[in-house]
């Protein structure tokens, strides 16, 4: 809800609505903001200007998805009240589509009724499962749509195009007189892009027991770690390998039997058992594995620590789920973990094991401890993250990374 009226009220702004006021008078109060003129899109453009399959706008075509392919699971049925979905075929596809393909979707339906009050957004084609399209089409992997105005305006079609834009779709055509195609990047380029981040709002525990944000974490701080084994100690935060406190980021989120609920990005590792949840799994060598968020699926195990306790226990997951948040940070520990939310994560991403992943950043971790310091760092991905990332692209076998990590420059 909250990330809905977020985007309602950015849509406002972009229109030239007034917002309403807050606890003061705020900045420019008693003048009146001039509204932004929107440029409706000409017959035939396209935006950005740069071909729909480029990394400049929507990034290359992965494969078709069909209903019995692995990769079905990555599509998620729309039932927005707001949208009409035209929907020949009787079958529901043109529902389906990417996560992030829905929330811009989501999106440009409030501006659809805010501009034209009484009008809604229509879908004309969505997820192709027929081959009705040209090859490589990107509606077959569910991350393009074909849309329109419910009154079927055309004179209406420019503008939509333009709201489209502003909706955050990351490429618009105004393709035929009768709709406009829009297509987004895939949901694994984005997360990877995001590197392994937790949002903003995620809580950690330091050293004493009082809980704090991750977004107001220094370095310095001592927060709750694993040791390995289930045993929790308490390990001093060197820096951040990435700080976006503005951006909105796609989280998957963790739901456990404990209760505990672990949001990380999709590239981001994750300690999990099999099915044995038991005191005793944790007693073997190696009991814990590590897998990408996206990859965590219910019914393994994750290690859990409350109120600070000294072992932590296996919880087993119920359910995963996504969604947007906003704010992307990724501590580094001494210690490699952290517990987030109760849950105990890596603070490594995109490479597939935790244990390569801390040896890389043992040399980080070693000028810290002859300066006290890693280098100058404030906001975005610090310099060591880069470097490694330019080393695995050349050095290691891109099935070690995550998927798209290397083929799209993503950290």
């Amino acid at each position: 809800m909250l990330v809905r009226l977020n985007l309602k009220t950015r849509v406002q702004r972009a229109e030239g609505a007034r917002p309403s006021p807050g606890c003061g008078p705020g900045r420019g109060y008693g003048k009146r903001r001039s509204p932004r003129k929107l440029a409706p899109l000409a017959y035939k453009q396209f935006s950005p200007n740069v071909a729909e399959k480029t990394l400049g706008a929507s990034g290359r075509y992965e494969g078709k998805i069909t209903r019995n392919s692995e990769r079905f699971k990555e599509l998620t049925p729309n039932y927005n009240p707001d949208i009409i979905f035209k929907d020949e075929e009787n079958t529901g596809a043109d529902r389906m589509m990417t996560q992030r393909c829905k929330d811009k979707l989501n999106s440009l339906a409030i501006s659809v009724m805010n501009l034209w009050p009484g009008v809604r957004l229509r879908v004309t084609e969505g997820w192709d499962e027929d081959g009705h399209h040209s090859e490589e089409s990107l509606h077959y992997e569910g991350r393009a749509v074909d849309i329109t105005t419910s009154d079927r305006d055309r004179n209406k079609y420019a503008m939509l195009a333009r709201l489209a834009v502003e909706a955050g779709f990351d490429w618009v055509y105004y393709e035929s007189k009768a709709h406009i195609h829009c297509s987004v990047k895939s949901d694994h380029s984005m997360a990877a892009k995001s590197g392994g981040c937790f949002p903003g709002e995620a809580s950690v525990t330091l050293a004493g027991g009082a809980q704090k944000s991750i977004g107001e974490l220094r370095p310095g701080e001592r927060v709750l770690a694993s040791a390995g084994g289930g045993e929790m100690v308490y390990s001093e935060v060197l820096v951040f390998l990435d700080r976006d406190p503005a951006t909105w980021k796609l989280f998957y989120t963790l739901h456990t039997e404990a209760g505990a609920r672990l949001s990380l990005t999709a590239a981001h590792l994750v300690f999990v058992s099999g099915g044995n949840c038991s005191e005793g799994a944790l007693a073997g060598r190696g009991a814990l594995g590590t897998v990408y968020a996206s990859d965590a699926q219910p019914g393994q195990c994750v290690l859990v620590s409350r109120g600070g306790a000294r072992r932590g226990r296996l919880s087993r997951i119920t359910r995963v789920s996504t969604g947007e948040s906003r704010g992307a940070f990724a501590p580094l520990t001494q210690q490699g973990t952290l517990v987030v939310d109760g849950v105990v994560a890596s603070c490594y991403a995109v490479v597939d094991q935790h244990a390569l992943a801390h040896w890389a950043f043992s040399p980080l971790r070693l000028i810290h401890s002859w300066t006290g310091s890693t280098g100058s760092h404030r906001d975005g991905i610090h310099w060591y993250s880069r470097l490694l990332h330019w080393l695995g692209r050349m050095l290691l076998d891109s099935g070690r990374l995550h998927p798209l990590g290397v083929a799209q420059g993503d950290r």
